[in-house]
């Protein structure tokens, strides 16, 4: 018998044959308190990111059609983030992603939320960028920090969330 692979830190995945990441991480919680954990602006303001950067939600409107803006500040260094939500259903987001420093770059985002059936729920997260090149620079940017510490916070916030 087979155990299942469980992600208690999230997996960062390049693939080879499309410029893609493929993020995958378990969490102790519904697939409606993530849901709710990446719509509501508050919730998301409290866990995007990494630990030392202060989150101001600038835009929200998380429905289907609507957009999105955001700023990660650190001392002086601000750093801006847009997009538009083409899809928020009960088991996905789909949204369009562009950090401000490379306008021109834009990946097609889809959030997925997988109901493991035992109070666990897989978020699968994948990003479709403009090219390797950008797909490459974002995976070397750091962002793996901002992601593990990002989710750590959100694992610890699910409890207190009410979908």
């Amino acid at each position: 018998m087979n155990t299942p692979t469980r992600y208690p830190q999230a997996a960062i995945e390049a693939d080879q044959n499309v410029p893609l990441i493929r993020i995958t991480r378990d969490f102790r919680g519904t697939p409606a308190q993530l849901l709710k954990a990446h719509i509501d602006p508050e919730l998301f303001a409290k866990w995007n990111g990494p630990d030392d950067l202060a989150n101001e939600i600038v835009e929200w409107d998380a429905r289907s059609g609507g957009s999105w803006r955001y700023i990660h500040r650190r001392g002086d260094e601000e750093y801006g983030f847009r997009g538009c939500f083409h899809t928020v259903r009960d088991d996905r987001i789909v949204q369009t992603f562009t950090w401000e420093g490379m306008p021109d770059e834009v990946s097609l985002e889809t959030l997925r939320f997988e109901d493991l059936g035992d109070g666990t729920t897989r978020l699968i997260g994948e990003s479709l960028c403009d090219s390797f090149e950008g797909r490459d620079a974002w995976l070397a940017s750091g962002m793996e920090t901002g992601v593990q510490q990002g989710y750590d916070k959100l694992e610890a916030l699910l409890p207190g969330v009410e979908a």
